[in-house]
């Protein structure tokens, strides 16, 4: 489990195929020493395990899976990406609960300076837009930040300069592709609305009937309002 609050950035040394799948070396902005092997460390918000250590950095294997669903097939020798490792027992969670597990793609569509902050807009596949709503969380690249606005296939965000300059995303450009990963809490709740729905047709008697009478006192949209969500 992750914050999404980025501890630095790294450099990619080495990318070596391996079959479908490429193992990356990274030098961490941390002292290598303090790495211990099998750890998870996010690497552009993908959640990564480190393998071995080398003179040069850290070595990571990645997936076809990770690669399929990530902008990591894309790093080359040289590039930038944003770390951090996993959240401990007792750390402060000054981002948000981020698993490293991305969801899909975005592409950046404009950039625009509004005051010493940048403004970004991503479009990303409708059917993920569900679990985004103005002002709660996301993480993009492995940074957590706050979504200002949801339009109809894309969202807004607003970069300070702070976040600008400890991450990569002051590199960004418009048509870049970059990992999504949306909010977890609201991702478990359409998840139980959509299976309590499911479970919710017919008439007592016939197929979901008893579901739909166990959902007028279980999980609904009325409830979790009525609940504070």
């Amino acid at each position: 489990m992750f914050t999404g609050l980025v501890e630095g950035t790294g450099r990619v040394r080495r990318v070596t195929p391996q079959g479908p799948d490429r193992e990356l070396v990274i030098s961490p902005p941390w002292p290598l020493g303090e790495t211990v092997i099998g750890e998870s460390v996010a690497v552009n918000g993908a959640c990564l395990t480190v393998t071995r250590l080398t003179g040069e950095g850290l070595a990571l294997d990645v997936s076809a899976e990770t690669l399929s669903r990530t902008n990591l097939g894309g790093l080359r020798p040289g590039h930038a990406v944003n770390l951090e490792r996993a959240l401990r027992l007792g750390d402060r969670l000054g981002g948000h609960l981020v698993t490293g597990h991305v969801d899909c793609l975005g592409t950046i569509r404009e950039l625009k300076p509004v005051g010493s902050s940048l403004r970004m807009t991503v479009a990303i596949p409708p059917e993920h837009l569900a679990y985004l709503v103005e002002k709660g969380s996301v993480c993009l690249d492995g940074v957590s930040l706050t979504v200002n606005r949801v339009l109809a296939d894309a969202f807004e965000l607003n970069l300070i300069p702070h976040t600008l300059s400890a991450t990569t995303l002051q590199l960004a450009k418009e048509g870049d592709s970059v990992n999504i990963e949306t909010d977890l809490i609201g991702k478990y709740v359409a998840r139980l609305l959509n299976r309590d729905n499911s479970q919710a047709g017919g008439t007592e008697g016939e197929p979901g009937g008893a579901g739909r009478e166990a959902n007028r006192e279980g999980l609904s949209l009325e409830s979790l309002l009525k609940s504070g969500f």
